[in-house]
């Protein structure tokens, strides 16, 4: 068992901050290994990619709601956006202030290729396991 050692960073106040090491076991965040999607994450993960440049949370949430007609909540957005870039499928970076915005910055995400590669294996899978249904199983 590999055993790695990380660095929490703790801010006590804004000029501030400590930085505790601490041990755990490699295989627990071994994201990189795996690619399984579940049917939201690849939803986001798609929108993320037909947004390109333009790919912040409300923006998601928005060309989600239009293209599948379904509910969806920011929050589930951004929720879904973190997970998958702590898994390395997204990357971000916080865009330009806004005056709009009261100067706030939107964080705006991208693919990696590691999330390309999961929605790669995601739709082989998919057009597998379709191709193997017998036609007769299709006919109503």
């Amino acid at each position: 068992m590999i055993k790695v050692i990380y660095f929490r960073i703790y801010f006590t106040d804004k000029s501030k901050f400590n930085i505790f090491p601490y041990i755990t076991d490699k295989s627990k965040f071994n994201y990189m290994s795996r690619t399984n999607l579940g049917e939201f994450e690849e939803i986001v993960l798609l929108t993320v990619g037909v947004l390109y440049d333009d790919a912040y949370a409300v923006a998601i949430t928005k060309e989600i709601i239009d293209q599948s007609g379904r509910s969806v909540n920011v929050s589930a957005v951004h929720k879904s956006l973190y997970r998958l870039e702590k898994k390395g499928m997204l990357s971000s970076r916080l865009g330009d202030a806004e005056s709009k915005r009261g100067g706030k910055r939107k964080r705006l995400f991208n693919i990696t290729p590691f999330g390309k590669n999961a929605l790669d294996e995601s739709m082989n899978l998919r057009m597998s396991l379709r191709q193997q249904i017998p036609d007769l199983a299709l006919k109503f």
